[in-house]
C-alpha cells in the first residue's frame, strides 16, 4: 500500500504553493496530484507553473499527475481542460469531460471520487477508455468497496483517507456570498481562508466548510485505524488531501502505519477537524467511531 497525495484544495499564493511541494519531494509520498480542480478563476499559478513543479517532482522520484476541474462550466474552462490533456502528462479526470477528452486522446487517466463510480460495470465502462486507477466516492462504505473489488479489477484502488470531505460543488459561490461580493468579482476573497471558510449551525457547533464553489465536511476524514482492513481489501493507495499545516507530520505518521506501527495515531492539534469515519462504517459522515 502506497500514499498519494491529493491537489491542493484551496486556493494558497504563489509563492505558497511553490513551497509546499518543495517540502512534498522529501516526504515518504509516490504519487503528487497538480493542479487547480475547485474553481476556474484561481490562477495564481499557471500551466506551464504546475508542469515546472511536476518536472522537479518527477526528478526527485514521484510519480506526477496533473487533475482537471471537476465541475466544467464555460468554454474557456474546457480549453484550458484540453491543454491539460495536451501537456503529455496522465490526467485525474473530475468529470465526465475529462473522461472523453481522455479517450479521444488514447490518454491514461485516474477516475476521480466526483465520476461517483459505484459498481464494477461502471468501473468497467471507464477502465475500456482508458481509466488505469480509481478513486471511490466518499460516500462509498467498507461493504460496498468490498464487493467492487472482491475480485481485482484489473486497475488500481485508491482511497480517500485523510482530509476534510468535498461534499459537493455549485455554480455559486458561496465564500463570495458569504463577504457580499458577487462571484464574477469576489475579490478572490477564498485566499483568506487557507483551510476553508468555517460554517456554524444555529446552535453554534461546527458543521460545514466552504472552499469557493466547493462545500467541505467540517470534520476531517481519518481512516489510519482502518488501514489494516483496506490492505485486506487489496486498496492500493491510501490518498492524503492536503492542508495548510503539519502535512509533513501527518505523512510520515500515516506511512508509519503502513509500514506496521499500530500505535500511529495523528495527534489532535494536527488535524482541521474533528476525525470521523462514518461513511467508511455506513454511518452518517460526520460520526467517529472512537
Amino acid at each position: 500500500m502506497r500514499i498519494s497525495l491529493g491537489p491542493v484544495l484551496y486556493f494558497w499564493p504563489r509563492d505558497k504553493v511553490f513551497d509546499f511541494y518543495r517540502q512534498a519531494a522529501d516526504w515518504p509520498v509516490e504519487r503528487i496530484y497538480l493542479g487547480e480542480t475547485v474553481c476556474s478563476k484561481r490562477r495564481e499559478l499557471q500551466l506551464d507553473d504546475w508542469l515546472e513543479i511536476g518536472a522537479e517532482l518527477t526528478e526527485a522520484g514521484k510519480e506526477v499527475l496533473l487533475s482537471s476541474l471537476t465541475l466544467i462550466e464555460a468554454r474557456s474552462e474546457a480549453g484550458v481542460l484540453k491543454r491539460l490533456c495536451d501537456s503529455g502528462v496522465r490526467i485525474e479526470a473530475n468529470d465526465y469531460s475529462a473522461v472523453a477528452m481522455a479517450e479521444e486522446r488514447g490518454l491514461p487517466f485516474v477516475g476521480g471520487h466526483s465520476l461517483n463510480l459505484y459498481n464494477r460495470p461502471a468501473i468497467d465502462v471507464l477502465k475500456r477508455a482508458g481509466m488505469f486507477a480509481w478513486v471511490p466516492p466518499l460516500e462509498m462504505n467498507r461493504e460496498q468497496l468490498a464487493q467492487v473489488i472482491e475480485i481485482d479489477p484489473g486497475i488500481e484502488t485508491e482511497v480517500f483517507a485523510f482530509g476534510r470531505m468535498p461534499l459537493a460543488w455549485s455554480a455559486r459561490c458561496f465564500a463570495a456570498r458569504a463577504h457580499n461580493r458577487p462571484k464574477d468579482d469576489c475579490g478572490f476573497v477564498c485566499m483568506d481562508y487557507p483551510d476553508g471558510l468555517s460554517l456554524k449551525t444555529q446552535e453554534e457547533e461546527d458543521f460545514l466548510v466552504i472552499n469557493g464553489i466547493q462545500t467541505q465536511s467540517h470534520q476531517c476524514l481519518n481512516l489510519i485505524q482502518h488501514l489494516p482492513e483496506l490492505n485486506r481489501m487489496g486498496v492500493n493507495w491510501i490518498r492524503l488531501s492536503p492542508q495548510s499545516r503539519y502535512m509533513n507530520e501527518i505523512v510520515k505518521c500515516w506511512q508509519q502505519a503502513i509500514d506496521g506501527d499500530i500505535t500511529m495515531k495523528l495527534e489532535t492539534q494536527w488535524l482541521p477537524g474533528a476525525p470521523v469515519d462514518g461513511y467508511w462504517r455506513g454511518m452518517p459522515g460526520m460520526t467517529a467511531s472512537l
